[in-house]
């Protein structure tokens, strides 16, 4: 769904899908689900919230220094601890990222350190990730995302 293969691109629906799975205790999707509410993903939120995520146990130390609303840390703490994270440290690997951003290109090689919004992405896919255009054309004649880029009809071309 957010990726738009075979169907029409909804980022709505692929939170939906997140939520369905996260309810049904995968600890992949309650995990991505909090980080996604986290960090204010468009439709994450409101698909996201849990009411009966209010009466959620957490001490003081944990809210302190998150830029977050107290109801949307309630629901984040709650998939937290659905997908097994240890939420203080969670919390607080997010709050850093946040904050000083982290490795987002897809290139193995890079070590630039940004924020995700900084990062362009495949515009073939629309998943991959890149610092810039050195490092996508890096990674693409080297075989690493062009093998798997998700489209055979586009993986014929040697440029993106």
């Amino acid at each position: 769904m957010a990726l738009g293969r075979g169907v029409t691109r909804s980022k709505r629906r692929a939170m939906q899908y997140c939520r369905k799975a996260a309810d049904n205790g995968y600890p992949g999707s309650c995990d991505q689900l909090a980080s996604l509410m986290y960090s204010d993903t468009p439709h994450a939120r409101e698909v996201g919230h849990v009411a009966e995520a209010a009466g959620v146990a957490m001490s003081a130390g944990v809210m302190e220094d998150h830029d977050v609303p107290p109801d949307v840390m309630t629901s984040v703490v709650h998939w937290l601890r659905k997908a097994g994270c240890h939420p203080v440290l969670k919390l607080n690997e997010l709050r850093r990222e946040a904050l000083e951003g982290a490795r987002y290109c897809h290139n193995d090689g890079c070590e630039v350190v940004g924020h995700l919004r900084d990062f362009k992405r495949c515009p073939l896919c629309r998943t991959a990730r890149y610092c810039g255009e050195a490092c996508q054309k890096i990674d693409w004649t080297s075989g690493g995302h062009k093998a798997a880029c998700g489209t055979s009809a586009f993986n014929q071309s040697d440029k993106i």
